[in-house]
């Protein structure tokens, strides 16, 4: 059963100028080490990480708990590259979101689809 549905549009400016102006400090409070080791490895920087904050707002927006922070989100790509939203921290426990990001050289976006896991009711 479907608990919420988010979407989130991010510019990729204004991503890059929050890194550029408070640095690792920034990056570290939205981002998980994952995460940001995933996102050296990209050729567009500032669109991975645009992408990935479009993401996780859409997942703050798609979960509804207010309790949900940054870094219980985390979002990285399956073996084929399909991006996977997993909650950490025991926040996910009874709620599976399903993702999807999209982005050009301005513009990120992102939606989340959350759903009950099976036999969670």
């Amino acid at each position: 059963m479907i608990v919420g549905t988010g979407v989130d549009i991010t510019e990729v400016r204004r991503l890059k100028q929050a890194v550029q102006r408070w640095g690792d400090d920034f990056l570290n409070r939205l981002f998980t080490k994952d995460e940001l080791e995933n996102a050296k490895t990209r050729a567009s920087l500032y669109q991975h990480l645009a992408g990935r904050f479009a993401a996780k707002e859409a997942v703050f927006k798609a979960v509804g708990d207010k309790n949900l922070n940054w870094k219980d989100v985390q979002i990285l790509n399956d073996k084929e590259g399909k991006p996977v939203c997993v909650l950490l921290n025991g926040k996910g426990k009874k709620i599976d979101v399903k993702i999807s990001i999209s982005h050009v050289k301005t513009y990120a976006v992102a939606n989340a689809v959350a759903s009950q896991k099976a036999g969670c009711l």
